[in-house]
């Protein structure tokens, strides 16, 4: 078996910055799609509370809930055989108290083999990663735009504060995280922030500098509906195919086509 088919750990995420070898992560929902991104090689599957929007159809990620975000990990992580899992924490299942979040995270690694979380905020939550951190779980930190804020935003945009952003990412570094999301942020503040650290740095919607980039599978395959983020790229237009196959079923069925004799019992 190669080093690459072994399974990905925590420490191999500093391992691979101090290699400029890049990272890949998308967000994975279920075991077969899971399997599916594991033997394609990607390096890291997160469970993210992004299913509220992706999957259950609503208008931010604040709905979703831990025992959601557990039932949707322990499917990922049963098909993960070498890729990183990593879920995420929902809103107020961390915000509460340091306790709160153990407790959370705690049930996370317990109930499914996820290997670590992730949760938003920076210096607001350092000392909510330190204590996890303490007692022995892996955080991944989110800085810059945070969903989980948006009925204090108002709207999904660009952060552009580069004082803002620099601090909450050095914090989440100095808290102990062992990688940090940067989401929608300027390029070159992406860029910025990455030499400064010896975490690695996610990026999404935060251009081409960062150590790794993670996607929405959603996103990736066209599932998303009529809107797609500037930064989404998409790989395969899935959600097409989806239709046009199901159309093709309704006309078969509608015009008696299917079930053929070759697909009944005698």
């Amino acid at each position: 078996m190669s080093s690459e088919a072994r399974p990905v750990t925590v420490p191999e995420f500093a391992a691979w910055k101090a290699r400029n070898r890049r990272i890949s992560v998308l967000t994975a929902y279920d075991y077969p799609t899971a399997l599916l991104l594991d033997a394609a090689g990607v390096d890291c599957l997160l469970v993210g509370d992004s299913v509220g929007t992706t999957v259950q159809g609503w208008d931010s990620t604040l709905k979703v809930t831990l025992d959601q975000i557990i039932y949707h990990a322990e499917m990922v992580a049963r098909a993960a055989k070498r890729a990183l899992v990593v879920a995420d924490l929902p809103f107020l299942s961390y915000q509460v108290s340091r306790r709160q979040a153990i407790r959370s995270a705690g049930r996370v690694l317990k109930e499914t083999n996820c290997q670590a979380v992730k949760i938003e905020g920076g210096r607001t939550q350092a000392e909510t990663i330190r204590g996890l951190v303490e007692v022995g779980i892996p955080v991944m930190g989110h800085v810059g735009l945070t969903p989980q804020s948006i009925r204090r935003l108002g709207s999904y945009r660009v952060e552009r504060s580069a004082e803002k952003v620099t601090a909450d990412a050095l914090a989440v570094a100095e808290s102990g995280a062992f990688a940090v999301v940067l989401e929608c942020i300027p390029t070159d503040l992406a860029a910025s922030i990455t030499a400064k650290l010896t975490i690695p740095t996610i990026g999404i919607g935060a251009g081409p500098h960062c150590d790794g980039q993670v996607l929405v599978l959603h996103d990736m395959l066209g599932l998303g509906g009529e809107f797609s983020p500037k930064f989404a790229r998409c790989y395969a237009p899935v959600g097409d195919a989806i239709q046009a196959a199901a159309e093709r079923y309704v006309a078969d069925v509608g015009e008696g086509r299917f079930p053929a004799e070759s697909e009944s019992y005698r």
